[in-house]
């Protein structure tokens, strides 16, 4: 008991879980590996999945979220493959340049 009377139990709500939406990630690639508009696909479906988490809806976050994180990680991929494949065309046309040159 206490000076106020009885007391009552204290019942923790459970916790909500909280869903990623990978905005940075998907800003990151709208800016700097957006093949094929992927980037900013991604980016489209993380600011869904945050308007979700906002609007008291995990299970629509987690889904907008899972759909941005792959899309994210195809963008990623396609993009530093085509970078990758830039940088030996340009290498390579720099060689044959020189080779003609001499």
């Amino acid at each position: 008991a206490t000076a106020f009377g009885s007391t009552a139990p204290f019942v923790r709500p459970e916790p909500v879980p909280n869903p990623r939406d990978f905005v940075l990630w998907s800003f990151f690639n709208t800016i700097f590996c957006n093949a094929l508009c992927l980037g900013f696909i991604a980016l489209t479906y993380s600011v869904k999945a945050r308007d979700r988490k906002i609007a008291q809806d995990p299970s629509g976050a987690a889904s907008f979220g899972r759909t941005a994180k792959h899309i994210n990680i195809a963008a990623f991929c396609l993009g530093t493959v085509a970078a990758i494949i830039c940088i030996v065309v340009v290498v390579m046309w720099y060689n044959t340049l020189m080779t003609i040159r001499t």
